[in-house]
């Protein structure tokens, strides 16, 4: 029998309290009238009246008392140094006090008084009885706080439900406080709508979905929205994880799931949301669970038996969050159940400027700060990310001894969030700062020569601790969510210009292109493989892209001899590309060497003061050196 099932037939009685307490003090009597007294006698050796008086005349006898026909004496080892206790018989000796006295043996002639007998009873009975039914009351109470609460400390918290419960007075977030998710927030109004105005739902006819899935990245604001829900409806909120369900037991899972149910059926209507479902709902395959897998696969049967138990008229609304809605069980999603599937995505341009002003009204800031422009900045970006670029701005501020945080502030914070904090302790040799200015300006040179290229932002070669030397940040002026086959070969172009710039000046490469190469082959890989931009291969997808919001994991789904084709292809693509980077370079080389000068001076170059340079001729400078371990660092676009 599972635990957590409660057996059929009649329910055993049970004892009451104060017999354990009698039983226990039983043993205790006993203990002190068989056990204790035994094991006082076993620490005093008995010895023959012979080996006492040998001791004696040695001279080892330190001590020695007479009672009751008993002779107690202290003797010492003469090896060792200790001092035992022994007994023997007293024997018709009567020179035996002569005999201790030129022994010097110290003999008390008046026996200790023995405890009287209530306060031995104090001593060996009542006092440990008496501390035994405080702890065990102290520990019943503990147990039944446990029960009753469903805390997870307690021996009698098996199969109770860990959800938090937020009451009307403790959520207090409401739909103004998310931003960027217009869309999300329109298909979660209808179950707002719902559970305000059931009976305009019930006389036509519709029935409220029973459960909505939030799907998207992480950070995007799906338990934001789930709490945001139950704020705007007012009714009680039940959030868990779907780890909080995952026990060692066979059963318990199963058991907490039938216990948040039973609390959500008594406090209707209500919202419970699950956060991170794909924990326990991953799909099942077809040869079976076995062993810990057991679990898993009762704690999801009982969440689908449970969702299609309640009555959903009583207004008791399921939300659940993943980022992993591909490995989902089918059957939690068919309709009935997670009937209701709502995308929380990125935020767009629009999306991540409110974003930064609904955070932004948290911190104190300058009246000249533009969101428009940070927003650019953070193509890419999720919620959190975004209220983390905005809190890395007001302790910018701080540290600068600012009562507020201004435009440099939240600048430096997307840097910060690109690329990691300025690394100070790093200081490059002068050989070396000149090759990674060579190297972003290749980057930023190849990229400002290209049509359907994005704007170049800022350059720098100030390391920073993601590991990067410096890096060119490319901001497009207007939101993409489509990228054509010339803007994507633009872009590995751009990746191969600071490695163009470091064969060109120095005729030689460094390792500082690493990051470059890696994108570079992502992008053509893609482009091949994907995208279907490639003859050879049409409109065939070569592999396939799963874990989507999670950083969409790529598998090949093609033969050995293809994968062979598509590596040549891949090779051949950025090939064209860098060998495209090489010649303009070539054609602007005096342009190369003023922009590299300048970097290497200022160490720090905006997107202005780079495109004045630019388009301002000047005398060709002469050759000198290039960069390093260099990151190109370039927002993506929401596609």
């Amino acid at each position: 029998m599972n635990l957590g099932d409660k057996k059929p037939g009649k329910t055993p009685t049970k004892r009451p309290l104060y017999v354990y307490y009698i039983i226990v003090g039983v043993i205790i009597v006993l203990l002190n009238i068989l056990v204790v007294p035994a094991i006082q006698e076993r620490s005093i050796e008995k010895t023959d009246y012979s080996t006492f008086i040998k001791s004696v005349e040695k001279g080892n006898v330190t001590r020695a008392t007479i009672e009751e026909g008993y002779i107690y004496y202290e003797v010492k080892s003469p090896k060792t140094g200790n001092t035992l206790t022994c007994k023997t018989v007293q024997m018709d000796d009567p020179d035996l006090v002569n005999r201790l006295l030129d022994a010097d043996v110290v003999m008390d002639e008046v026996l200790p008084e023995s405890p009287s007998i209530f306060f031995t009873l104090i001593l060996s009975y009542v006092i440990p009885i008496g501390i035994f039914i405080f702890l065990g009351r102290w520990l019943s109470r503990k147990m039944m706080s446990s029960m009753g609460n469903g805390g997870p400390g307690g021996a009698m918290s098996f199969g109770k439900s860990n959800a938090k419960v937020y009451v009307k007075s403790s959520t207090g977030i409401k739909f103004s406080d998310v931003a960027g998710e217009d869309e999300a927030k329109e298909l979660l109004t209808e179950i707002v709508d719902y559970l305000h105005n059931p009976q305009k739902y019930t006389e036509i006819g519709a029935s409220m979905p029973k459960g909505a899935l939030l799907v998207g990245p992480p950070g995007t604001g799906k338990t934001l929205l789930a709490k945001a829900v139950a704020g705007e409806a007012e009714v009680p909120f039940f959030s868990i994880s779907g780890s909080e369900f995952v026990e060692m037991f066979v059963g318990m899972g199963a058991a907490k799931v039938r216990d948040l149910f039973k609390q959500a059926n008594e406090k209707a209507p209500c919202i419970v949301f699950i956060d991170e479902i794909d924990t326990i709902g991953k799909k099942r395959d077809g040869a079976g669970f076995s062993g810990g897998n057991d679990e898993r696969e009762q704690t999801l049967n009982q969440l689908l038996t449970e969702m299609d138990g309640f009555d959903g008229s009583k207004g008791v609304v399921i939300l659940a969050a993943t980022n992993r809605p591909d490995s989902l069980d089918p059957a939690l999603l068919r309709p009935g159940r997670f009937d209701r599937r709502i995308p929380v995505e990125l935020p767009d341009l629009q999306g991540r400027e409110e974003i930064l002003k609904v955070h932004a009204k948290k911190i104190k800031i300058a009246d000249t700060v533009r969101f428009d422009e940070i927003a650019k900045a953070a193509a890419g970006a999720s919620g959190a990310e975004l209220a983390n670029i905005v809190n890395e701005a007001a302790l910018r501020a701080v540290r600068d001894g600012r009562k507020f945080a201004t435009q440099a502030d939240f600048e430096e914070s997307i840097e910060v969030v690109i690329a990691g904090y300025q690394k100070k302790n790093r200081v490059l040799s002068n050989k070396e700062k000149l090759i990674v200015s060579y190297h972003e300006i290749g980057h930023a040179l190849v990229a400002a020569k290209q049509t359907e290229s994005a704007p170049v932002h800022k350059i720098t070669i100030i390391p920073r601790t993601s590991g990067a030397l410096g890096y060119t940040m490319q901001v497009d002026e207007k939101e993409h969510f489509l990228m054509s086959k010339e803007e994507l070969e633009n872009k590995i172009a751009t990746f191969t210009g600071g490695r163009a710039a470091e064969e060109l000046i120095f005729h030689t490469i460094t390792t500082g292109a690493s990051n470059d190469i890696e994108q570079a082959t992502k992008i053509a890989r893609g482009m091949i493989s994907q995208f279907g931009m490639s003859e050879d291969f049409d409109m065939v997808a070569m592999q396939n892209v799963s874990n989507q919001y999670l950083g969409g994991d790529a598998t090949l789904a093609c033969s050995f001899e293809t994968q062979t084709l598509i590596d040549k292809k891949v090779v051949e693509l950025v090939k064209t590309q860098h060998d495209k980077a090489l010649k303009i370079l070539q054609d602007n080389i005096g342009k190369l060497h003023e922009l590299a000068q300048y970097l290497y001076e200022h160490e720090t170059i905006t997107g202005e003061e780079f495109m004045q340079i630019l388009n301002t001729p000047v005398p060709a400078v002469e050759t000198n050196a290039a960069p390093e371990n260099t990151q190109t660092i370039i927002p993506e676009i929401t596609e």
